[in-house]
């Protein structure tokens, strides 16, 4: 089987931690508030690829330093250029990043983003692509393509957000670009739980630890259908789980689990 050790990948634009196999990307411009360019686009959509071959990840956390999550593309060394751009050139940059979404979401591991501050553009697009979202109460997520003159619909926002909070309040924050605080994201679903900004990486990353001792195969496998089971029917969605979980009762996870519930121990899963 093809294989790669995480811990040794070395990305060029934001910082990576291989920890308890839990793999912890950290953008790292505090100074604008951590935004993305194309090189950091790019290099995350690889990253994320990679992983699905990773033997020592099992769960991700993606954060940013400072005080903010993510502002979004970089106005100066992203939005400048873009208005330059032909056609064909503006194209391979949209299908680019939605290429980083669609890694996010097809890769085995969970993927829980620690939000901070500002979550604004892109940012708010990568937090919502992720599995589970812990916020701060400073946490303010903002779709706010149309406050540039771009539709709403970008990086999969319209399929995606409406899912998680719902049509209505996905159209008003999609519609306005205005922030959502961390108080409306958890009453409406989008933030799993609010935590002072102190606890938030280490709420995260104890969250990452807890999946990353799970089943490894079955977690990938519920992933799997979360994502597939979008465009499926009741009848396709059962089968489909039926034949998830008759494989998911062939590891030797599911024996281990078994074993240790019959010896009254906790069960020590190895992902196989």
């Amino acid at each position: 089987m093809y294989q790669l050790k995480a811990a040794d990948w070395k990305p060029q634009h934001f910082k990576w931690q291989v920890a308890d196999r839990v793999a912890t990307i950290t953008l790292n411009r505090p100074e604008r508030k951590n935004p993305l360019t194309f090189e950091s686009y790019a290099e995350l959509r690889d990253t994320f690829h990679k992983l699905r071959y990773a033997e020592d990840v099992r769960a991700v956390v993606f954060a940013g330093e400072g005080g903010n999550f993510c502002s979004g593309g970089d106005v100066h060394e992203i939005i400048g250029p873009l208005v330059k751009m032909d056609m064909p050139e503006l194209m391979r940059f949209t299908r680019m990043t939605g290429s980083l979404v669609l890694e996010m979401r097809t890769c085995p591991q969970p993927v829980i983003a620690a939000v901070d501050g500002v979550c604004a553009g892109a940012g708010a697009i990568i937090s919502m692509a992720s599995d589970l979202r812990y916020a701060t109460p400073e946490a303010k997520t903002a779709f706010l393509f149309v406050r540039v003159g771009l539709a709403g619909c970008d990086m999969g926002a319209c399929s995606i957000l409406p899912r998680i909070i719902g049509q209505g309040r996905a159209s008003e924050l999609l519609y306005t670009g205005r922030a959502m605080t961390a108080a409306e994201g958890q009453a409406w679903g989008y933030f799993n739980e609010v935590v002072p900004a102190e606890k938030l990486l280490e709420k995260a990353i104890t969250v990452a630890r807890s999946l990353a001792e799970g089943p490894a195969f079955a977690h990938a496998m519920t992933k799997k259908c979360l994502h597939q089971e979008w465009n499926l029917s009741i009848e396709q969605a059962i089968e489909t789980e039926a034949e998830a979980q008759a494989i998911c009762m062939q590891t030797k996870d599911f024996e281990r689990a078994y074993n240790a519930f019959v010896a009254k121990k906790k069960p020590e899963f190895q992902g196989d």
